[in-house]
């Protein structure tokens, strides 16, 4: 399955029904007077989050949509029928934005949720609608109105609570095989993840939680250099980022600065985001080694630091525990401020 992430595209809601100039023409009636009906409402275009897709591939190719338009108001006050509302599905996490005000119009995150992109042009009103003592016998009624066309932008950004990021062959693909059922291309030369990958890690209690291989950055990714840039948008919905350095490097430490340069760079608070450094492949260097690299990123960070190996899984149950530590810690302090912020709300009322 191709995977893509963002695309541009036109909607189009469905015309009102013009209304209907219509007068009754029944026998034994001798004063049948107006009755013509107002037109349906056109259709609306909505869009609606669904867990099952993974990619916007649906609109590589089908770039216009558009929703039915209102019948024609009918004779004896008969409303014409309104449109059937196009529904265009989409995954879970796609933020909708229109593309000349590059406002964000929607921003669907969990299953099932909907909104309105487009809305229905009004059916015209009838004849009918104009009998008035002054006019008993009106001859004209009102189109339908246009429906709503807009030129949107779909961009999709994973929903997962953990990142894992790092430079390319750092061991992310790795890490995340050992972690969950998840199969991502592994080998040894760089950019071989050229798609984010997704993998579910139980916790101890049985709950699961979504990690996400973002692909490799490189230095400049924040200004669209290699790959990082169509993927850095993948890392705004995470709640922790597990940096993961291969400790096998030539300049460690120099990995890590420029991982997070780009985040620092890109903005978007993701710099500020819980981190916790993993640094890899320990099997393949000494424990004298191993103790010297964490002395050296000492230094330069205060996140938490641990020795692992995605291969043999070494150091793997510790480095979960850490993050699990930290979801929790995240969890309660999001609960804490939306309390605040609803208390704050009733004593201004």
């Amino acid at each position: 399955m191709q995977f893509i992430d963002h695309a541009e595209i036109e909607v189009e809601a469905g015309n009102g029904g013009d209304g209907m100039v219509a007068f009754r023409r029944e026998k034994y009636v001798p004063a049948g007077g107006p009755a013509g009906g107002n037109g349906g409402w056109g259709g609306s275009v909505i869009f609606e989050a669904d867990s099952q897709l993974q990619t916007l591939l649906d609109f590589k190719y089908l770039r216009h949509f558009k929703a039915e338009n209102g019948e024609k108001g009918g004779s004896n006050n008969c409303t014409g029928a309104s449109g059937e509302d196009l529904i265009i599905k989409v995954p879970c996490g796609t933020v909708i934005y229109d593309l000349e005000t590059e406002e964000i119009i929607g921003d669907l995150v969990s299953n099932k949720q909907t909104v309105c992109i487009a809305k229905g042009g009004k059916g015209g009103l009838g004849n009918r609608h104009f009998l008035s003592n002054s006019n008993r016998a009106p001859d004209y009624a009102l189109p339908g109105l246009e429906g709503e066309i807009k030129k949107i932008k779909l961009e999709l950004k994973l929903i997962a609570e953990v990142g894992i990021i790092g430079l390319p062959n750092a061991g992310k693909s790795t890490l995340i095989s050992s972690l969950s059922s998840a199969r991502p291309k592994i080998a040894d030369y760089p950019f071989t993840t050229l798609i984010p990958n997704l993998g579910v890690v139980r916790k101890p209690s049985g709950d699961g939680t979504v990690f996400a291989d973002i692909p490799g950055l490189i230095a400049g990714a924040s200004e669209g250099v290699g790959l990082g840039h169509d993927f850095l948008r993948h890392i705004e919905r995470t709640h922790v980022l597990l940096h993961l350095v291969d400790i096998t490097s030539e300049e460690p430490l120099k990995d890590y600065k420029i991982i997070q340069d780009e985040l620092q760079a890109y903005g978007r608070g993701l710099a500020e985001r819980p981190q916790i450094l993993a640094l890899n492949k320990i099997d393949a260097v000494d424990e004298e080694f191993q103790e010297l690299m964490i002395e050296e990123f000492q230094k330069l960070t205060q996140v938490p630091i641990f020795k692992i190996s995605a291969v043999s899984k070494k150091g793997i149950d510790v480095l979960l525990q850490e993050i699990w530590r930290t979801l929790d810690r995240e969890k309660e302090l999001k609960n804490y401020l939306e309390l605040e912020v609803e208390e704050s709300l009733q004593l201004s009322k």
